[in-house]
């Protein structure tokens, strides 16, 4: 007996169910219906079509209706609407958006793949038509428009999540002004405040004007332009606004049907993504997944997550019993030069369940530094302070960002310590890496955390030390030129052994250097000689400052890397 089976929706989830079902079971009756009138696209893609940097628009769209319906004997229905689910009997009500007619398709097994939508705060004169979201191939078609008919000089961007910095770049790539207002401290929420610093200053030098802590309370109009007026009072002339707030699960068509929902808003799923009524999967960004750290049911709304639930479901339907575990949030951005990525928690989140954490932090070259064009990505670990189990990982760098948090991710996935980061044997040849990869570097210096052979400070801490701790700069005396913490006392690396003399052992100091390399080597030193008060400015002066530029809106470019390099990085190699 052949299954119907009629799915709510394509994109990532819906369409990766439809193909994977008809793989299993060449006789299902397969129906898919999708409201708009694409079924697979990137979505991930559209900044960048708007920008020129994906010039065809075709491009962007992964799989047709057309297509799909040839080659997986499907009937794939766009443009129609499912408005409800009559579950005793089985059956959706469908309305043709173009025709205006309702009718109804019976189904032995349903899947929900509804998606979410952009969150619309309720602003005032945030209807007016020059402001946009972007979610769907039509919003882009709208912004793409907009921008080539009307050429806007100046442009808002509301929200600094990923979509929204690469809607900035893409914007400013076309010659807009570009300014950003966010309602957090910072961008990009996954990452903790220290690291996004970083993205703000880039971001900054970039020519990018950001308005942090400092939400969006109006959009009017005055004398004929369009005015953002910020909580602040502050007000922003813009002819093109961006809304990328962030995305809130569609679950209105679940809800009525009387599907369970979850406490953070999204559609309540079991292992293996059935709904409260078994005959009813729900998968993508419309779900509450469970979280792989700290195993509470949270949305997490990506691409990849989706795929995967797809499958799983469509799966389950053909008679297996596959699980979808966990998602761990891993993700990563442009940000015009930077890269930026995470995957699992951060501190903010482990701070909110009471977490016993530690964190490291590593500025490594993403291949060998005598090969032509390395550059550094700081790399941030997050772990448990008894077995060093990792927790989360955070890079901001550029080439080779991708290739670790990948590692990272996978780590965390199969409950890896820092110590065995240690142990992996990774593909070596100067191009690509280092003898001593970024991640086996990032092993090491949290296992000689977890050891005791360093005791870290963080960045924060610095403003909280009394008068009587000496902050010790063991950096070469150029470096200072660049910037020091104010009243730090200078003694490079090299000299710090016949200069002992004029440190009391009893007294608390605080090492620094660039990027903490030769701090901890220094720390070690003193603690041969017998000073017991001794700790390491984890990340080095280059984090301490990045926080501080921020905080005080500096904009400067970066010191040369070649004034630290040999001593940070490779020569360094040999005594972590």
């Amino acid at each position: 007996m052949e299954k119907k089976v009629v799915i709510v929706g394509g994109v990532a989830g819906g369409a990766s169910a439809a193909a994977r079902l008809r793989r299993l079971d060449e006789c299902a009756q397969i129906t898919l219906f999708e409201k708009g009138e694409y079924i697979s696209y990137a979505n991930c893609g559209l900044p960048y079509h708007i920008g020129g940097v994906i010039p065809e628009r075709e491009d962007l769209l992964v799989q047709t209706p057309e297509r799909m319906e040839a080659r997986f004997k499907l009937s794939v229905q766009v443009k129609k609407e499912v408005i409800a689910i009559e579950r005793e009997k089985k059956e959706v009500k469908v309305k043709d958006l173009v025709s205006g007619e309702v009718f109804r398709s019976a189904y032995d097994y349903l899947i929900l793949s509804p998606g979410a939508e952009p969150f619309m705060p309720p602003i005032k004169g945030i209807d007016r038509d020059n402001v946009f979201t972007l979610r769907t191939i039509p919003d882009t078609d709208r912004i793409k428009d907009f921008v080539e008919q009307r050429r806007p000089e100046k442009a808002v961007v509301i929200g600094g999540g990923y979509i929204g910095l690469e809607m900035v770049e893409n914007l400013q790539e076309k010659g807009i002004q570009v300014a950003v207002a966010e309602l957090l401290e910072q961008v990009i929420n996954p990452l903790d405040y220290e690291m996004a610093a970083m993205v703000h200053n880039h971001l900054r030098m970039k020519g990018v004007s950001l308005y942090l802590k400092d939400g969006v309370s109006e959009i009017l109009s005055e004398k004929g332009q369009t005015v953002v007026v910020l909580a602040s009072g502050k007000r922003l002339t813009a002819d093109l606004i961006i809304l990328s707030i962030g995305v809130r699960p569609v679950t209105e068509l679940a809800r009525q049907a009387g599907l369970e929902l979850g406490q953070s808003g999204g559609i309540k799923v079991n292992h293996f993504l059935q709904t409260s009524d078994p005959n009813i999967y729900a998968i993508g960004d419309a779900i509450e997944v469970n979280d792989l750290i700290s195993g509470q049911q949270v949305i997490i709304p990506l691409a990849g997550p989706a795929n995967k639930q797809g499958r799983i479901v469509a799966d389950n339907i053909a008679g297996g019993k596959e699980k979808y575990h966990a998602t761990q949030g891993t993700a990563i951005a442009k940000v015009f030069d930077l890269t930026v990525a995470t995957t699992g928690n951060n501190q903010k989140q482990l701070d909110k369940r009471g977490v016993n954490y530690q964190v490291s932090y590593t500025n490594s070259n993403n291949h060998a530094g005598y090969y032509p064009g390395a550059v550094p990505m700081l790399i941030k670990l997050i772990f448990t302070a008894e077995e060093g189990r990792l927790l989360g990982a955070q890079i901001v760098g550029q080439d080779g960002v991708d290739k670790r948090i990948d590692l990272l991710a996978t780590a965390l996935k199969h409950r890896l310590t820092v110590f065995d980061l240690q142990e992996l044997e990774l593909a070596y040849a100067p191009p690509y890496g280092s003898a001593k990869d970024p991640v086996n570097m990032a092993g090491y210096v949290a296992g000689n955390i977890l050891k005791g052979l360093v005791q870290p400070i963080q960045w924060h801490q610095i403003a909280q030390l009394d008068q009587n701790t000496v902050l010790l700069d063991v950096r070469e005396e150029v470096e200072t030129k660049y910037g020091k913490i104010e009243g730090s006392l200078n003694i490079p690396l090299n000299s710090l052994r016949e200069r002992l003399g004029g440190l009391e052992r009893e007294q608390a100091i605080v090492v620094y250097c660039s990027v903490g390399l030769r701090a901890y080597l220094a720390c070690r030193i003193l603690s041969g000689h017998g000073f017991t008060q001794v700790k390491n400015l984890a990340g080095g002066y280059k984090l301490y400052r990045a926080v501080q530029d921020d905080q005080n809106q500096v904009i400067r470019e970066p010191e040369p890397e070649e004034i630290y390099r040999r001593s940070e990085t490779e020569e360094g190699m040999h005594y972590i």
